[in-house]
């Protein structure tokens, strides 16, 4: 609630107080999403390896709350405004620049750190041993957005107004004391919580998958895959075990025992399972994905930034009432309060009818349509502009309505709640079982560079345009929105994004599904019943067999001396370009 609704202030805050210019404070802005959404990789590694994903929220949301609150004091103390300085960029310099850069700082690395672990928290909390739990976790990424949704459309109708009203630092304000409330009573659900103590973190794994295989490259591989290293049953696994696959051979050899060796007498970073190997190379095969929808995200970003920059030209009034330009983001928000239950009530189980999909449409469908509804929002946003700055040349006193941005808003709204819940969901379910949390972290990851991506696009746009415009002016440079050509710019993104969808739809279209975990799921358990009723039935016989509940992953796991043979763990099947890919239906 609070994180979102100063996001959307921020730029207006910066122009207004701070003195920066439009350029100077729409990249700041994006910087700054750009280093949250980066941010939140360190909070999932942090979870996944030294501390539980409650303490890492916890920790990272004392962050976030003290940068609130250094927050609130210079923006309600105008002797820590810097002055005026011609238009340029930026006026921050000295103390004043440093506490309003650390504060930013501090923002992004408590809301980073939060963002990286409370969605695997949330669907920690759900026993995928049970067909009920695994069910319901297929529909939580939905309420997760609902969630959050309502908790932005709280702060973005609400904080928003009173800020541009009564002040910015009402609105830091409020955000410092409802964001303390929210990780207090985050603690006192600590009861009820299904707490999973950190294992070995994915991003080591992967990055010793790398040295490994850089190290053993001038070994050959053996012609027989048995040959290569992988975990005997007693050992312990993050996972499923995965079969090997004919892609990215080069990796394999991080699996190669050299000769006259042991694995058990080598260091981690010098032999590697088969397992960890196809861990990376399934995140090797997600990368086209990730890419694809960066420029997405860079459309976003100007909806936080050049779309308020309109509103400010623009005529506020809704009746009697003064509707602020950093309120209008509740539009899309409204309009996904309403449509995911719509989604995931009517729309699911209709399409499920015909797809037979249990989610209705596949995870890259449903991001494709995202990607095409971004492109669109773009197209109106041009065609907005161009009618607000015709109305403004033509009849300055009689500006359009603030609400004609309801339409980029709304498409946009409708784009983000295909595509974020079908990336989040899609890294999900693909990611092996051990490294969930990283893969879920690349839908942040995309959102960054999205982010980064829309400052650096600015600059180039604006120093090209100024050497081959006559009017020798960038396209998005200065503080008068009527002098600008942003309506070029919007129709640029939008060429972009389609440009960007056809490379998506390639990607998705070569994209192999791997095996639903719900048949690894199914098989899984039966295996491990049948490994409790033999051992039930032999117990005399076999007085050494013990049962363990607590193996990696919730898994029932039997270890006996001898007389219990073939109780062997399930492979999880990946793609391996032949028998068994499932190919996207996109």
């Amino acid at each position: 609630m609070g994180f979102v609704s100063n996001v959307l202030i921020l730029f207006s805050y910066f122009m207004k107080d701070l003195s920066f210019n439009i350029p100077g404070a729409a990249n700041t802005v994006t910087n700054f999403m750009g280093s949250t959404f980066l941010l939140s990789i360190i909070g999932a590694f942090i979870s996944d390896t030294y501390i539980s994903r409650f303490h890492t929220c916890l920790i990272f949301g004392v962050i976030e709350v003290v940068a609130f609150a250094i927050m609130t004091i210079q923006a309600h103390a105008t002797s820590l405004h810097p002055k005026p300085c011609g238009g340029k960029a930026s006026c921050m310099e000295g103390g004043i620049g440093f506490m309003f850069y650390t504060s930013l700082a501090l923002l992004a690395l408590g809301s980073g750190g939060v963002r990286g672990a409370l969605a695997p928290f949330g669907a920690d909390q759900f026993d995928t041993m049970k067909p009920k739990g695994l069910t319901a976790q297929g529909s939580y990424f939905n309420w997760l957005l609902l969630s959050t949704t309502v908790g932005a459309t709280v702060g973005v109708t609400g904080f928003v107004y009173v800020s541009t009203n009564h002040g910015w630092w009402w609105g830091f304000l409020l955000a410092t004391i409802t964001s303390s409330l929210g990780y207090t009573l985050f603690l006192f659900g600590k009861p009820f919580y299904r707490i999973q103590a950190p294992k070995d973190s994915p991003l080591l794994r992967v990055t010793r998958v790398f040295v490994a295989s850089v190290n053993n490259r001038n070994l050959a591989l053996p012609e027989n895959s048995e040959e290569l290293h992988e975990s005997s049953k007693n050992e312990p696994l993050m996972g499923k075990k995965l079969s090997r696959t004919a892609q990215f051979t080069w990796l394999d050899k991080a699996a190669v025992v050299p000769k006259d060796s042991k694995p058990s007498e080598l260091a981690p970073w010098e032999i590697c399972t088969v397992t960890q190997v196809e861990e990376v190379k399934i995140l090797i095969r997600m990368l086209p994905i990730i890419l694809s929808t960066v420029v997405m995200n860079t459309c976003l970003a100007q909806l936080q930034t050049f779309s308020q920059a309109q509103g400010n030209f623009m005529n506020k009034k809704l009746g009697k009432l003064d509707f602020p330009a950093g309120s209008i983001p509740v539009i899309p928000l409204v309009f996904m309060s309403i449509l995911l239950p719509v989604y995931e009530f009517f729309f699911v189980p209709f399409a499920r009818k015909f797809t037979k999909h249990p989610q209705g449409i596949t995870q890259l469908q449903r991001v494709g349509v995202g990607l095409v509804l971004s492109a669109i929002s773009m197209g109106v946003a041009g065609i907005v502009e161009v009618k607000r700055r015709n109305q403004s040349r033509l009849h300055p006193l009689e500006p359009i309505s603030l609400f004609w941005l309801s339409f980029q808003y709304g498409i946009f709204g409708i784009a983000d709640m295909f595509t974020l819940v079908g990336l989040l969901e899609f890294f999900y379910k693909e990611a092996p079982v051990g490294m969930r949390s990283l893969a879920t972290s690349f839908t942040w990851i995309s959102v960054s560079l999205g982010y980064f991506l829309s400052s650096v696009l600015v600059d180039i746009v604006n120093s090209v345009t100024k050497r081959v415009s006559p009017s020798k002016k960038g396209w998005i440079n200065g503080l008068i929105l009527d002098n600008n050509n942003l309506n070029l710019f919007y129709w640029l993104l939008a060429v972009l994004s389609l440009i960007n969808f056809a490379v998506y739809l390639l990607s998705a279209v070569k994209y192999k599904y791997k095996k639903e975990d719900d048949e690894l799921l199914k098989t899984e358990m039966a295996s491990a019943t049948t490994s409790v009723a033999m051992v039930s039935a032999s117990e005399d016989e076999l007085p050494k067999s013990t049962i363990k509940e607590d193996s990696p992953e919730g898994e029932t796991t039997v270890e006996s001396n001898e007389d219990v043979k073939n109780v062997k763990e399930p492979k999880e099947e990946v793609n391996d370009g032949k028998d068994h890919e499932v190919h996207s239906q996109i």
